[in-house]
């Protein structure tokens, strides 16, 4: 565990450090680890292994991470997210069943339409992590037999993708839908385990896809603005604090039938006590835990996620405040290091969509 985490942190090239993999997710040694149906894969293809959650995951290949991040943005990326849970739910009060979990308008979606982001309050993986995680308590911790392959980058690609999944395995033979995985746009192909290696090679063999791993993954979410659950939200996390609003239907705002509309209604109209921002800044790139102080050097808040952002080459951050002190332009202080540097709250995302939508 102890070599795993100095790995990461001695990985990276241009000397530009890797963002950090978040520590609540580092656990288990590697002898104990589960592995993902691509683990010989990645180890084939140079993937520099780590603990994750419990699993043995890629943090990167042979590229650096930021070449991989970048080649993300200009093209398209394969990134393995088989060790998290799909899960199906069948029977008449299926919707209602789905409502009293989550905050958005579940009812309103047509048969196998996909709206990932309308079914969770929170961002980045917890479209798959969030609604599993509520579900646990139902059925059980039972993984399910699929490969889940995220393709991150340009949807413009998303034709060649789907010509190589029917290709392999026809057209009943998997399921591609959307997601906001790592902040730009992509697409979650599920296939049966045994093929997930025979997929990702088809894949691999147009030049314009590369593998990406946890390094690339977390500084791609990270210059969108999305969350990852366990460090920027977590149970205690309203959407109006975390600067979710968006999340909530309009139908179900009316109703004031989701959970927690009796404390998170009045935060809608602004009465609330402290916002999930952006943040920005010179120095020393700012990290998870770094205190956040106002201009006269009182703590206000917390860091919850940051890294330096390979696309805008600045040092890019999430963190909570009080109200007050959430309007974009405001002047704050970190520290980061044991020492003080300005940071500036930004808008989000940090780096401009470029979310190409099929119709």
């Amino acid at each position: 565990m102890q070599r795993a985490v100095s790995m990461v942190a001695r990985l990276g090239l241009r000397g530009q450090p890797l963002p950090s993999v978040p520590g609540r997710l580092l656990s288990g040694s590697q002898d104990v680890l589960r592995r993902t149906p691509l683990y010989d894969f990645h180890l084939a293809h140079g993937g520099k292994m780590v603990a994750f959650a419990g699993w043995s995951l890629p943090v990167q290949y042979r590229d650096s991470h930021v070449d991989s991040h970048l080649h993300t943005r200009r093209h398209c990326s394969l990134f393995d997210v088989s060790h998290m849970l799909q899960t199906k739910i069948y029977g008449c009060d299926r919707v209602k069943l789905m409502e009293s979990l989550v905050v958005g308008d579940i009812a309103e979606l047509r048969p196998n339409q996909d709206k990932v982001r309308e079914l969770q309050n929170m961002g980045s993986d917890v479209g798959l992590e969030v609604v599993d995680n509520a579900l646990l308590a139902l059925q059980g911790p039972t993984v399910a037999q699929v490969l889940q392959a995220g393709v991150a980058g340009d949807l413009r690609k998303l034709s060649f993708m789907t010509s190589a999944v029917m290709e392999v395995f026809g057209v009943s033979g998997c399921r591609v839908t959307r997601c906001g995985y790592t902040g730009e746009d992509g697409v979650e192909i599920s296939v049966p385990a045994a093929e997930a290696v025979h997929l990702a090679t088809a894949l691999l063999e147009n030049p314009e896809v590369k593998l990406a791993g946890l390094a690339a993954r977390d500084s791609l979410r990270l210059e969108a603005g999305l969350c990852l659950y366990g460090n920027d939200i977590d149970e205690h996390t309203t959407p109006v604090e975390g600067s979710l609003s968006w999340t909530l239907g309009k139908r179900r705002r009316a109703a004031m039938d989701f959970p927690g509309a009796a404390v998170i209604i009045p935060q809608l109209k602004g009465k609330v006590q402290r916002k999930r921002v952006g943040l920005m800044c010179e120095g020393a790139p700012m990290r998870a835990h770094s205190p956040i102080l106002s201009t006269e050097g009182t703590v206000i808040g917390t860091v919850t996620s940051g890294c330096p952002s390979p696309c805008l080459k600045k040092n890019v951050a999430m963190g909570y405040v009080p109200f007050e002190y959430s309007r974009p332009g405001t002047r704050l202080l970190v520290e980061v290091r044991r020492k003080q540097q300005m940071a500036v709250v930004s808008k989000m995302p940090f780096v401009p969509t470029n979310y190409y939508t099929l119709k």
